[in-house]
């Protein structure tokens, strides 16, 4: 079976592998892109935070720890969103069942859209990105981070190890729906260039004000062979944008 996308994660099985494969503490997710999110994002005291594809509500329950005024979560995971209502409290936070693609954006409510690992997964990024635009108020911070082109380029298989030994850059410009093995099961995601996403965050009105590849700083690693192997091929790009 093929899911689309976040619908993977409302299968039990799939969703309880990668839940223990995302909270363990060498995830690259902790090691090499939560640091880059950690410095990038601006101060969150006082400030009312959207974050699209909230996963478990970890990162929220960071924000809300930060003195954030107001946090707002969306998934389209029925999982996800049980998890993050079960670790935030009720009266910092709302959590809201939805995709990307139904929720209502409203006009000028936040100060900071955050979008971690989620925009792979949606077809039609363009509207997205310009709803996303339209909700932030004027100074407002929109970062991002999505699995690195490189990677979603081709659709290869890991090593039976679930570690790969090499990387293969292929179909780089040929844009568009990929299907992923990935924790045994085949997940839609889309395809995009570098240029593509600068393209579409610039079209919507963002100054983009960082990009970055998270490359690995050693001190987030305890094991050198894992630090060097990190260090061979980027897995995430990240964006800062500004309205």
């Amino acid at each position: 079976m093929v899911y689309n996308g976040t619908s993977i994660y409302d299968q039990e099985s799939f969703f309880n592998q990668f839940m223990a494969r995302r909270n363990r503490e060498t995830s690259p997710n902790n090691t090499m892109e939560t640091p880059v999110i950690t410095d990038l994002i601006d101060a969150v005291e006082g400030k009312r935070i959207l974050d699209l594809g909230c996963g478990d509500g970890r990162f929220g329950s960071t924000l809300i720890q930060q003195e954030c005024a107001f946090y707002e979560g969306v998934d389209p995971s029925l999982n996800m969103v049980q998890k993050a209502k079960e670790s935030l409290p009720e009266e910092h936070c709302t959590i809201h069942l939805s995709s990307m693609e139904d929720w209502e954006f409203k006009d000028e409510q936040f100060e900071i859209v955050v979008s971690r690992m989620a925009l792979h997964y949606v077809a039609n990024l363009s509207p997205i990105v310009k709803n996303i635009y339209r909700s932030l108020k004027n100074g407002g911070q929109f970062l991002c981070s999505v699995q690195h082109p490189v990677l979603t380029s081709p659709v290869e298989s890991a090593a039976s190890t679930g570690k790969r030994s090499n990387w293969t850059v292929d179909d780089y410009f040929n844009q568009g729906e990929r299907q992923e093995r990935w924790i045994n099961e085949q997940v839609i995601k889309y395809h995009r260039t570098t240029e593509t996403y600068f393209q579409l965050l610039k079209k919507a009105g963002f100054a983009i004000e960082d990009l970055k590849e998270c490359e690995p700083q050693k001190e987030h690693f305890k094991n050198e062979e894992e630090y060097k192997r990190r260090k061979r091929i980027p897995l995430f790009l990240v964006f800062s944008c500004r309205k």
